[in-house]
């Protein structure tokens, strides 16, 4: 730990030199072409109180002779998680792909979209849900702090609050993205309690004419999206390495499922980070290499609160790790396998 002020100074620096060399433009999105209509995209969601199991196979899958070490006791915790339902009864809970884990589900949007959030607080506390990269007003923020209070910034135990945002060209893929971008949301205090009990998810904005009618980038065949956080489960008062929970999307030790694509199919993966100073990771994939903002790599860096957006094209058929490269993290099981299906003739 006692490196960690220059690690973190150094990706700071990193990533402040990387955005000082970005061009910038301020050449306006033409919404009126013939493939596209902005629409309003409409979301389910409540926060709910659910049993999480970081590993619910019990066994270290990337290494099943090796164990759990000392975090494999306990696996399984109180959370709350944001779950999507398919309308405003709240009744029939929408299907997730089951490599989101944790995360709440994906709300899509393409450029000079809007996008209504209906959310529901079925749990004791109460709570809220704050975008990045869009555009809000205060009543739409869902955060609280001084200065004028907005109507969305706490949603009490068994309340309903819509928010609306606008989806302008600066919520979208800039001069050196591609035809998407991922942006983060979540629950807002300041204390980042909403955060570690599970509240956060991920939304996705398209370039216009690169989207599909259900705002998915048509250049892409796949998409993944991992979280990268240390889950720190300790109580008040508590410090126990047993309960920091080293998780890709909730789970460890690659106990995350799904990760499956098929060979010579364009990947896209929306890495994003979140947590404290401990929150240093450098997502790895064995067997492949990923494109991001024209730099070829197989390792990204991650900060709290990063959201990088990386192609692969995957050519490699195996079953491959995936980890965070940071040592004391793999050995804390922040790891997963994805598998590349060869393809067939």
């Amino acid at each position: 730990m006692q490196n960690m002020p220059f690690l973190f100074a150094f990706f700071l620096g990193f990533l402040g030199l990387t955005s000082c060399v970005m061009p910038t433009s301020s050449k306006q999105v033409k919404l009126d072409t013939p493939s596209f209509t902005s629409q309003t995209r409409e979301y389910f969601v409540a926060a709910e109180e659910v049993d999480w199991n970081y590993a619910p196979s019990g066994k270290n899958l990337l290494h099943p002779g090796d164990g759990l070490g000392v975090w494999g006791k306990p696996l399984t915790y109180k959370k709350l998680r944001y779950i999507e339902y398919t309308d405003a009864s709240f009744r029939q809970q929408k299907a997730q792909d089951p490599h989101l884990g944790i995360l709440g589900p994906v709300f899509r949007a393409v450029v000079g979209d809007t996008i209504k959030v209906h959310f529901r607080n079925r749990t004791h506390a109460d709570l809220n849900l704050h975008p990045h990269g869009v555009f809000y007003d205060k009543d739409n923020e869902g955060a609280h702090y001084a200065g004028k209070a907005g109507l969305g910034q706490h949603v009490q135990p068994g309340e309903e609050y819509t928010y609306t945002w606008a989806v302008p060209e600066r919520a979208g893929p800039g001069p050196r993205d591609g035809s998407s971008v991922v942006w983060l949301y979540h629950s807002h205090d300041h204390k980042g309690e909403g955060v570690y009990k599970g509240l956060i998810g991920a939304m996705v904005i398209v370039a216009p004419g690169m989207a599909t009618a259900d705002a998915h980038p048509k250049d892409v065949d796949r998409e993944f999206f991992n979280l990268f956080m240390i889950f720190d489960e300790n109580k008040p008062g508590q410090a126990e390495e047993k309960h920091k929970k080293h998780a890709i999307n909730g789970y460890i030790f690659a106990n995350l499922p799904g990760l499956t694509m098929k060979q010579h199919e364009r990947v896209r993966w929306y890495l994003l980070g979140m947590g404290s100073e401990v929150d240093l990771h450098t997502p790895h994939w064995h067997g492949e290499t990923v494109l991001w903002q024209g730099l070829r790599k197989d390792v990204v860096e991650l900060l709290p609160a990063s959201m990088v957006t990386v192609d692969m094209v995957a050519d490699n058929p195996g079953l491959w790790m995936y980890h965070c490269h940071v040592v004391d993290h793999i050995k804390a099981g922040m790891s997963a396998l994805y598998t590349i299906e060869e393809a067939q003739p």
